[in-house]
């Protein structure tokens, strides 16, 4: 076991944070963090560690799933494409997030398209192991459950932001979201259009919204494009559809 957690080991974060084992990145990722003991353990002996550059192709819609990845740094984006080959974002996934969960779990292949959209360091619990030990380890399923819900609790979020919020409380919610993961300062994709697709927004809308974010003081841009959360009671007041200060 201490051989794998050791090629487990991530590669250091951009961010010049110290590596993350696979044991960290399983522990604090929210699908895995419930699982313990004997099924933790089956699950490091069978990780596998892949790393991507930005813009390589991690997986295509229909492709068969390799199984599932939990993101240690970086960033990818979720899409699909319309017969005219319009681009729409389903999730942008990042830091001890997980993708193609469903498919291996269910054994169906990739729904969906899948990029990296930064450097990214991933681990994978490849399909068979993982499927095998779902089959095998009922302790395992009853503890992945939690995990689904709070993924399930997420996307219904996600549903009712894009339905029942106007362009800036959707923009405001996900800058708070965004928040919490990463502190006061705030790393957005370096294309803006897939987190516009991913709000169900347009470009022009979402940079339009971050101004006036900006102009109300409610944000505030720092070096290297990022961007820092100035006044939270009033980024919170915003999301909620109250934004009398802008």
């Amino acid at each position: 076991m201490a051989l794998q957690r050791t090629l487990g080991k991530t590669l250091a974060g951009k961010y010049g944070e110290a590596d993350m084992t696979s044991e960290e990145i399983l522990a604090t990722c929210p699908l895995f963090a419930r699982v313990q003991g004997p099924s933790r353990e089956r699950l490091l002996r069978m990780v596998q560690p892949k790393q991507f550059v930005k813009g390589q192709r991690i997986a295509d819609d229909g492709q068969e799933c390799p199984g599932v990845y939990v993101i240690g740094e970086g960033l990818v984006r979720i899409y699909k494409l319309s017969p005219n080959g319009k681009e729409h974002v389903l999730h942008l996934a990042g830091k001890r997030e997980t993708f193609l969960e469903v498919a291996s779990i269910l054994g169906m292949n990739s729904p969906a398209f899948v990029e990296a959209i930064e450097d990214t360091t991933t681990i994978l619990l490849p399909n068979d192991a993982f499927r095998r030990a779902l089959q095998e380890d009922h302790q395992l399923c009853l503890q992945l459950l939690g995990g689904m819900a709070m993924r399930v609790k997420q996307f219904v979020h996600l549903l009712e932001d894009i339905v029942l919020r106007d362009a800036i409380s959707r923009v405001a919610r996900h800058l708070l979201n965004l928040s919490e993961q990463q502190g006061q300062t705030i790393n957005l994709p370096s294309f803006k259009k897939h987190l516009a697709s991913h709000l169900n927004l347009t470009s022009e809308t979402l940079s339009r919204c971050l101004r006036q974010l900006i102009d109300g003081e409610v944000i505030e841009t720092e070096e290297g494009g990022a961007i820092g959360v100035r006044n939270r009671a009033a980024l919170e007041e915003v999301a909620e559809g109250m934004y009398p200060r802008l």
